[in-house]
């Protein structure tokens, strides 16, 4: 069955492997430009350009997919049966879509048609759900929108954070993409339309989701610095300066308005909405490294009563 695969980054490497080692025939791996990245901002290959880079296929990056005849004719010119895509980072043009016999073939990171969208990992744990998963779908011309083949469920642990949960929807992409694709092509599967009025929208992250409102429960805050890992994260303001929370569990304790820090011995603890206080297990204060609540106690010296946020 050949095949041409579209992906970028980390979480598209187990597909492309899965697929490789499946013996599926792909001449081809597109995937985005090198760019700069890490502290000396060097421009490095994409995680999937060195995984089809180190088992001898084909890379291209092309900056534009839409109007690009030399794309094009190359991707006519290798007539895939279907094109694989998983997190590439580029709408799929109408031409592109309308090329394989068996369509563009989409592994999302959500049980569709709930969070269609750019950050379905991050918005599942945020918003507390207990359960995702993987679907398989064809890519139309709208945002997730396309006909499910099939899904794979997995629990969200209370452990879980985007970054624990991610490495796990990516192998179960990979291997419900190994088990899609020949059924597909057998003619056993009965794509689904999905249902609209269940659909849920995981809107690409913004620095400002990390601020943290104390208005909100203490479950819900701890759901939002579980997703939001590991950014934008979850920040706060602490004597006029920055203070991200990067461990936190929720806790009993009311009496103290939203916001107000209680302090019990080592602990910090801070209430929250509805009742309900938060944990604070380590911070980061602006410009210093992260510190467990005990040394940020010490060195700190905060006070019951004292407020977070702006």
């Amino acid at each position: 069955m050949k095949l041409v695969f579209c992906g970028t980054p980390q979480f598209a490497v187990p597909s492309l492997r899965a697929l490789l080692d499946a013996g599926f025939d792909i001449p081809l791996v597109v995937s985005q430009p090198d760019r700069p990245s890490g502290r000396g901002m060097q421009v490095t290959p994409t995680p999937v350009k060195r995984l089809a880079t180190d088992r001898g296929v084909e890379v291209i990056q092309p900056e534009r997919i839409k109007n690009n005849p030399d794309f094009r004719s190359r991707l006519e010119q290798i007539a895939p049966e279907a094109i694989v895509v998983v997190a590439y980072g580029r709408i799929i043009p109408q031409w592109m879509i309308d090329l394989p016999s068996l369509g563009n073939i989409n592994g999302h990171a959500s049980l569709l048609p709930k969070y269609r969208g750019a950050a379905p990992i991050q918005w599942a744990i945020a918003n507390g759900e207990s359960v995702t998963g993987v679907t398989t779908m064809r890519i139309d011309a709208g945002l997730d929108t396309g006909d499910m083949l099939m899904k794979r469920e997995i629990p969200i642990l209370a452990e879980d954070t985007s970054v624990t949960l991610a490495p796990k929807l990516a192998q179960l992409t990979a291997e419900l993409l190994t088990e899609t694709l020949p059924e597909l092509k057998a003619g056993r599967l009965q794509p689904q339309r999905q249902d609209e009025s269940q659909a849920t929208f995981a809107p690409i992250l913004k620095k400002e989701d990390g601020l943290i409102d104390f208005q909100r429960t203490a479950t819900e805050i701890w759901n939002r610095l579980r997703g939001f890992q590991p950014w934008p994260g979850a920040y706060t303001r602490f004597r006029g300066k920055n203070l991200n929370v990067t461990a936190a569990q929720p806790v009993s304790l009311t009496g103290i308005d939203s916001g107000a820090l209680h302090i019990d011995g080592s602990r910090l603890l801070v209430t929250c909405g509805q009742n309900t206080a938060l944990e604070l297990l380590e911070v980061q204060p602006e410009g210093k490294k992260r510190m467990d609540a005990r040394d940020f106690v010490n060195g700190y010296r905060p006070q019951t009563g004292e407020r977070l946020g702006p």
